[in-house]
């Protein structure tokens, strides 16, 4: 598949690439492992004006100094002391948005991710959570300020096709202390059987055009 380009990142609308991410891949190459995951579930942080972002209101310290860099880089921070939180920057330079990955699908490398997570799991729950899919990717909080033009962490152009029914929107998880703006549509998801059906079909079609 084609690498996403820098210009997708760069536009202003966060929650239309946040939509446009479902269906995308991420893929990492980290300590000699690469992994590969179909991207299920994202939610879109809107800047300054945004009370759930970081950087809501201008807000500029060392956690959220990432978000005010140029577009196309890695914004990981971590969460209760544990998790680690991969989100992609945004719009322009100096207007800090993110989307945050919070559930991905396993296309290759499963081992490897088994081994990061410490357990067998079934393919929706490998990443069915944002520290979950950060923990199976191999991403920590020293990946923050990764170019996502690298060859570290990407992201590729959708595998799958989801039509405007197979995602789901609605509100952010764990935000409520955003008020009114708790309650935004900037969530973003595939059901796992939507996901399979839709893989299935990809598949599908990849042997019809003879792709391996």
């Amino acid at each position: 598949m084609t690498r996403i380009e820098p210009e997708f990142f760069l536009r202003d609308d966060v929650i239309k690439i946040a939509c446009e991410l479902i269906g995308c891949s991420i893929h990492t190459n980290i300590n000699g492992h690469k992994v590969s995951a179909l991207v299920t579930e994202t939610e879109a942080y809107n800047g300054v004006h945004d009370k759930a972002a970081h950087s809501y209101d201008g807000r500029f310290t060392e956690r959220t100094r990432t978000m005010y860099r140029p577009a196309g880089i890695a914004y990981v921070y971590l969460c209760y002391g544990i998790h680690h939180l991969f989100n992609v920057v945004v719009g322009q330079q100096g207007d800090p948005k993110a989307i945050l990955l919070r559930a991905i699908w396993p296309l290759s490398g499963m081992e490897v991710m088994h081994s990061r997570r410490g357990k067998e799991l079934l393919e929706h729950k490998i990443g069915s959570g944002p520290g979950t899919s950060s923990e199976a990717l191999g991403i920590k909080t020293s990946h923050n300020g990764t170019d996502l033009q690298g060859d570290v962490i990407w992201l590729e152009e959708r595998i799958v096709q989801p039509k405007e029914n197979d995602i789901i929107v609605g509100p952010r998880i764990g935000v409520d202390h955003a008020e009114e703006d708790a309650e935004l549509p900037y969530r973003f998801r595939l059901l796992p059987s939507t996901t399979k059906q839709l893989l299935n079909g990809a598949l599908v079609e990849d042997r019809i055009h003879g792709n391996p």
